[in-house]
C-alpha cells in the first residue's frame, strides 16, 4: 500500500505561484510515476502533470510553459511549481501515483488551489 500527502495549496491572485507537494509513503518506492490531476467544478478530472522515476515528464497542453515537475526519489516526494496562475487553474489538485509491477493507482486526499483577485 502506498499513502499520499499532498501540501501546498491556497488562495492566490492571477499571475501568482504556488508549490504543490506530495509526500509518498508505505510501499513508495514501488511507484513508477507520479503527478497531479485536478477536477474542476462540474468538470472531469484531468492530468495535469505526470513524472517517472527516470525523470520523463509528460504535461496538460494547457500548463506547459507554466507548471514543473519535479521529484526527489530519495525523498519519496513529488512537487508541482506553478507560475503565471489563472483563474481557470483553480480546481481540487490530487496528487497521483502508480506502481507498475501491480498496475495500482494510488490517491492523495486532493488540495484546493483557489486563482482569484
Amino acid at each position: 500500500q502506498v499513502q499520499l500527502v499532498e501540501s501546498g495549496g491556497g488562495l492566490v491572485q492571477p499571475g501568482g505561484s504556488l508549490r504543490l507537494s506530495c509526500a509518498a509513503s508505505g510501499s513508495s518506492s514501488s511507484l513508477y510515476s507520479m503527478g497531479w490531476f485536478r477536477q474542476a467544478p462540474g468538470k472531469q478530472r484531468e492530468l495535469v502533470a505526470e513524472i517517472t522515476t527516470g525523470g520523463t515528464t509528460n504535461y496538460a497542453d494547457s500548463v506547459k510553459g507554466r507548471f514543473t515537475i519535479s521529484r526527489d526519489n530519495g525523498k519519496n516526494t513529488a512537487y508541482l511549481q506553478m507560475n503565471s496562475l489563472k483563474p481557470e487553474d483553480t480546481a481540487v489538485y490530487y496528487c497521483w501515483g502508480w506502481v507498475l509491477h501491480t498496475q495500482n493507482n494510488y490517491w492523495g486526499q486532493g488540495t484546493q488551489v483557489t486563482v482569484s483577485s
